[in-house]
């Protein structure tokens, strides 16, 4: 037979202690980001010109900028719905960018296609 439980003999849950996380990650989240700094800065000091700089210096922010959200901003130990409701709409919105691009070339083809036509 089970013996009914009095609320003197029911065991309280332990209280919930604060995550810490050790200060080595912190420091070397810091020095890579130290790092990419300095790669965007090297990116101007060999005055790099066209697509090439401009794809370094996006690369170099988007890589800090993940770092900090992920690191700093604790996204990394985040539940996935939550990491899905920050991170998805960048995401959509660069696709978008990105159909927005291929429509202005195809745009800017075609008016040069019909406007060098008749002369």
């Amino acid at each position: 037979m089970s013996q009914p439980t009095s609320p003197a003999t029911v065991q309280a849950p332990p209280p919930a202690e604060a995550q810490h996380h050790p200060i080595r990650l912190y420091l070397v989240v810091w020095i890579w980001l130290f790092i990419l700094s300095a790669c965007s800065y090297l990116v101007d000091y060999f005055q790099l010109v066209g697509l090439l700089r401009w794809s370094l210096i996006l690369l170099f922010m988007a890589l800090k900028a993940g770092l900090i959200i992920a690191v700093f901003m604790h996204m990394a130990w985040e539940r996935l719905a939550l990491s899905y409701a920050i991170l998805l709409p960048p995401l959509v919105l660069l696709v978008f960018v990105g159909i927005m691009i291929l429509e202005a070339d195809y745009t800017l083809l075609s008016r040069m296609t019909f406007f060098s036509a008749g002369s």
